[in-house]
């Protein structure tokens, strides 16, 4: 049996996506190897206890994915503009933490169309590529632009937001229902033509799409969403991965990265 506080799976883009759980606890990593258990019965057991992923206090309530609510409302890294990117002032050399947000925000970051059952589309660093497609779950994705900030990127996905959504349905996304006419190279070059030039020159050459498979021996036919609030012992078959859930029998499917902070157990039976 493994304990400690979750935080968002690591994954690795392979053949197939590979998945660890890092428990934290003390000083402690325990990394477990997700993949290694689907087919297997585990189970996970949250026995009440929150901390805060920014300063470790113990809070009743998780907000925005790991933070007690002082943190939610002063640390960085849970800024409106980590939503909404356009709002960014980190290229003003403003924010809630002006030294955080030049050496996180006003850096080079990807504008990206990403493929489910619809096109989305969405924005991240440079170093987060293929991780946040992988954590959205898409099937899919190209780089559409690449500008010197976050405003910028935020700027430009506001400007698409015409044409594409840039929410995830998620139930969807468990149930694999893609759509497999998209094609994600002309859709991005269509859309050269439809946007302002002061937009387009941030636009990349790079037309690689990326095509990520998951490891999922069978998916949800209708997604039964659980979480450890109401049900702080969740066991059974681990059928797959996908996103940041694991699988599980009778539909059932669990968003690891909703419980961030939270204290479990892992074991498997």
């Amino acid at each position: 049996m493994f304990t400690g506080q979750v935080f968002k799976m690591k994954v690795e883009l392979l053949e197939e996506v590979a998945y660890t759980l890092n428990l934290h606890h003390n000083e402690e990593i325990h990394s477990i190897a997700m993949n290694d258990y689907i087919g297997k019965r585990i189970r996970l057991r949250y026995d009440g206890d929150i901390h805060c992923i920014k300063c470790g206090k113990k809070t009743k309530t998780s907000f925005g994915q790991g933070f007690c609510y002082p943190c939610f409302t002063s640390a960085p890294e849970a800024a409106e503009c980590i939503i909404r990117p356009e709002l960014c002032r980190a290229h003003l050399g403003e924010g809630r933490d002006p030294e955080w947000e030049e050496r996180n925000h006003n850096q080079p970051h990807f504008v990206y169309l990403a493929a489910t059952d619809v096109v989305k589309v969405g924005v991240t660093r440079d170093h987060q590529i293929p991780t946040r497609w992988i954590d959205q779950g898409a099937s899919s994705a190209i780089r559409l632009a690449h500008t010197p900030n976050r405003y910028l990127a935020g700027v430009l996905e506001v400007a698409l937001k015409d044409h594409f959504t840039d929410k995830t349905n998620w139930r969807k996304m468990l149930k694999n229902d893609i759509d497999e006419s998209i094609d994600l190279e002309e859709v991005k070059w269509e859309l050269e033509e439809q946007l302002p030039s002061d937009l387009t020159e941030y636009f990349s050459d790079d037309d690689e799409i990326v095509e990520i498979n998951y490891p999922v021996l069978a998916y949800p036919e209708k997604v039964k969403s659980l979480g450890f609030d109401k049900q702080p012992v969740i066991e059974g078959e681990l059928k797959g991965i996908k996103g940041q859930y694991l699988l599980f029998d009778d539909n059932r499917v669990l968003n690891m990265r909703k419980h961030t902070g939270y204290i479990i157990s892992f074991e498997e039976i």
